[in-house]
């Protein structure tokens, strides 16, 4: 909660703009904010601030947010929006009294609304009585319209029941693979010698883990989506979930040219179901693991935290999946990390898995299946018992996100330190000593951007366990003196390390413009005519420049940079080089031919030299 100027002035500051919506409201409540309490509910959250503007005509790399004049009556505004979410307006209100409130400040009155994330139940939230066409999310531009599908996909997972148990009309015991369901009754024969159901035949089995059911109104049976996916043989299972694959990579130890060491995916050597998968990829990513000797009692004990905790992993990948998306169950093996990805949105918060006790399982049927032969409790602990195990090596914390556009899930096991050596010798021969006068906050993510290859403000929260603001503070003061790259992508962030750092450069903004009044067309003075005071604007020119040495198409430059509105990019990157005679048109007579390409002319690659 915002309670003092200051905290709001941080806020707009270095607030993350995938949660955060400033709109001009002096006198009523503006109409597009009901999109946007749609898609902060239906995403992460978020904070609206009536009475703040962006500033979208500055030359910066991200909108400013700024308090111009604020609302001219804050109770009236209030008093409007809660008349307007308990009508038919949206379909739910999940705010509370003390989510919307004013703050007086020294350019006027603001009124806050705090947006929560909307719980899986009660998910999607929507306007205008349809959820098919009022239904929101946000992602790095903005709002944006949900599609018919990722509404069913929220309707779906609002569902305890699940997605796997549902009839598969067509397919019976005979699209069962024998060997399979086989393999899978002697392991959970061995974990459970007196249960009953070791006793009953394959089709009661099945019925009984939910992999065959009998629809009471029609009297249709058959498989369901657990069983066939499970147990099934692999053509069948390929011809009903067409949309899905399994891939299993490693790419350890590579030497040049290779893509690959060993590879698991439909090849025709295995029948391709889940249950198989799960076990020639478990085998294949603990065979290496260290089994330090230990007994208990007479008995030498093999398993280790890690290696539960790299089978919780498998476990959750294929319980968390959603098999009716299109998508790729994925495990990369790397030499220092194993990632992980499957199709789908996560049903709780980030904060909330890695914190655990709460199971919510899309497909529970499956977990069960698994549960019953030793994989997963089903009691919220497989998340923690993979931070446990990754705590007692002193690895780093693992980092679990999701990207909302792709409809993905992503698990990355780095299996090196906070402060690897490899990246410490590296800091202090690329930075110097400077590096070693650092906070060690500041030390830390220098370091994940060097391993990771990039950062972001949401990766470091868990790794940092502080607030997303502090650590903000602590990526703008490395830009600032020039540590990381600041690569913006309309709303979203990442940071990477510097490559063209100069020694002694990063003891303040005003050596480094001195420095830059003596090289004539200096990397500072490109910056300020981009309009930007915070170092990030010349890092971008730079990059676009010795991009641009051989002459390339618009599209393939925003690629390169990882922008996403052709028209915003234009505007801030490209024209700036252009009226400074340090990018060029090939096509200089037709500038919108889509023939078009940009090379860097003599006087570009002359700043490049001097830098």
């Amino acid at each position: 909660m915002i309670t003092t100027e200051k905290e709001l002035l941080e806020l707009l500051t270095y607030g993350e703009r995938i949660t955060l919506e400033c709109k001009k409201a002096e006198s009523d409540v503006p109409k597009s904010i009901w999109e946007t309490y749609s898609a902060f509910a239906n995403t992460n959250g978020g904070t609206i601030v009536l009475g703040a503007v962006e500033d979208k005509d500055k030359d910066t790399l991200f909108p400013v947010c700024q308090v111009k004049g604020g609302v001219q009556d804050a109770n009236k505004i209030i008093k409007d929006f809660w008349n307007t979410i308990n009508s038919d307006k949206v379909n739910e209100s999940i705010l509370k009294d003390e989510d919307v409130y004013s703050l007086e400040t020294s350019q006027g009155i603001v009124v806050l609304i705090m947006v929560p994330q909307a719980g899986y139940k009660q998910r999607p939230i929507f306007i205008n009585g349809n959820p098919f066409k009022g239904t929101f999310k946000r992602n790095y531009e903005g709002d944006y319209h949900c599609t018919e599908e990722e509404v069913k996909e929220m309707l779906r997972d609002s569902n305890d029941a699940g997605n796997d148990g549902f009839l598969l009309e067509g397919f019976t015991m005979d699209d069962i693979d024998p060997e399979t369901l086989k393999a899978y009754r002697n392991e959970f024969e061995i974990k459970n010698p007196d249960h009953v159901w070791n006793a009953d035949d394959n089709k009661r089995f099945l019925e009984n883990l939910g992999c065959y059911t009998v629809d009471r109104n029609s009297k249709k049976e058959g498989l369901t989506m657990a069983g066939l996916l499970m147990f099934g043989k692999g053509l069948p299972v390929r011809e009903r979930f067409d949309n899905i694959r399994m891939d299993y990579l490693d790419k350890t130890n590579l030497l040049p040219g290779m893509r690959w060491s060993d590879r698991v995916t439909y090849d025709g050597r295995w029948e391709n179901n889940l249950y198989n998968f799960f076990k020639l990829v478990i085998k294949r990513l603990t065979s290496d693991l260290k089994r330090p000797f230990r007994l208990e009692g007479m008995s030498r004990i093999d398993d280790t935290p890690v290696h539960k905790a790299v089978r919780e992993s498998v476990t959750n990948l294929i319980i968390h999946a959603d098999y009716l998306l299109t998508g790729v169950l994925k495990v990369e093996k790397l030499d220092n990390c194993l990632h992980l990805s499957n199709p789908g949105n996560l049903k709780l918060p980030v904060s909330m898995i890695y914190q655990g006790g709460n199971s919510k399982a899309r497909n529970p049927r499956m977990q069960n299946i698994l549960r019953m032969i030793g994989y997963g409790d089903n009691i919220g602990s497989g998340f923690p018992t993979i931070l446990d195990a990754w705590k007692q090596e002193n690895w780093r914390k693992p980092d679990l996100s999701e990207d909302v556009l792709l409809h993905q899930v992503d698990l990355k096991l780095w299996m090196v330190s906070l402060l690897p050596e490899e990246s410490t010798r590296f800091m202090l021969e690329h930075f110097g000593s400077s590096y070693n006068d650092l906070p060690p906050n500041q030390q830390i993510i220098l370091c994940t951007a060097f391993v990771e290859k990039q950062v972001t403000n949401a990766r470091l929260q868990p790794l940092l366990e502080t607030h997303s603001l502090e650590i903000a503070k602590a990526l703008s003061a490395l830009v600032d003196n020039k540590y990381l790259i600041r690569n913006t992508n309309g709303r979203w962030t990442t940071y990477e390390i510097n490559m063209d750092f100069v020694k002694g450069a990063s003891q303040g903004a005003s050596q480094g413009a001195s420095q830059g009044a003596s090289q004539g067309s200096s990397w500072d003075q490109v910056g300020i005519k981009l309009g930007s005071s915070q170092g990030s604007s010349w890092d971008q020119a730079r990059r676009i420049l010795l991009y641009c040495q051989d002459p390339k198409p618009l599209v393939s430059i925003l690629e390169h940079m990882q922008f996403g509105s052709r028209v915003k990019f234009m505007k801030k990157h490209i024209k700036p080089l252009l009226d400074r005679d340090f990018l060029s048109l090939t096509i200089p007579d037709k500038p919108n031919s889509p023939l078009q390409k940009y090379i860097t002319t003599d006087k570009g690659k002359e700043l490049l030299n001097q830098h």
